[in-house]
């Protein structure tokens, strides 16, 4: 799994990833925590361990913005020095998938973050695709198939076309889409969402017909639904 870490120990930093490395992830490490939101205004990660006290602001807050911003699909693991019954009630009810609590037991953290990876339905080796009726996402390989055949994606595409399905039946403003696909960058032509959106609807044939619509709403944004799917 792609993890993020973000701590403002140094060393702490430096033994989690070597641990999680050890265990054949792929590790990127943080000690701000406005420094792990600018990267994930561009980048991807299956996972992420953070701290609670940071020196901008709390782990918490940033938990919050990845729950708002990226969804419920993504495991948070909390690992600090707080261990009262309501600093774990309170991360938990933030957010939080898991918490541990420093020191920790190097095999403790390992089995934790194996154990998540399950939960998103990620293994070790690579990752078991999600699927939307006959849609698949293959997440390790940046891959959308259709009953076995591969659907060309460029990689926004991709991006655009696995937060839509991640928010399935929810509604999606264009501030919210721009910002998690794009990271609002200034230069961004107010019609490239919508051709990438015009792109996805055709290339994963996104029609009642198929099981799923892929609707403008006037003013605010765009939302894919599912029709007659059991999901």
């Amino acid at each position: 799994m792609k993890i993020a870490i973000l701590d403002d120990d140094p060393e702490l930093l430096e033994s989690v990833s070597r641990l999680l490395n050890e265990a054949g992830h792929r590790c990127f490490c943080f000690d701000r925590g406005e420094a792990l939101i600018q990267t994930l205004r561009s980048s991807h990660f299956d996972l992420f361990v953070l701290d609670w006290n940071l020196p901008d602001r709390s782990g918490i807050s940033v938990i919050e913005w990845i729950r708002n911003r990226i969804g419920d699909n993504v495991p948070v693991l909390l690992l600090t020095s707080r261990s009262l019954e309501e600093d774990v009630i309170a991360g938990l009810e933030a957010g939080a998938d898991d918490f541990i609590s420093k020191p920790f037991q190097p095999a403790l953290l390992r089995a934790r973050v194996q154990a998540l990876g399950r939960r998103l339905r990620i293994g070790s080796d690579g990752e078991t695709p999600e699927r939307y009726g006959n849609i698949e996402f293959d997440l390790h390989r940046r891959i959308v198939s259709r009953e076995g055949d591969e659907i060309p994606l460029t990689a926004k595409e991709f991006q655009l076309a696995l937060l839509l399905f991640h928010n399935l039946d929810r509604a999606l403003s264009r501030q919210h889409i721009l910002e998690t696909i794009w990271g609002l960058r200034a230069d961004i032509p107010t019609r490239t969402l919508d051709s990438h959106i015009t792109r996805v609807r055709s290339k994963l044939s996104l029609r009642p017909g198929n099981g799923f619509k892929l609707t403008s709403l006037y003013g605010y944004g765009y939302r894919l639904e599912g029709v007659g799917q059991e999901r």
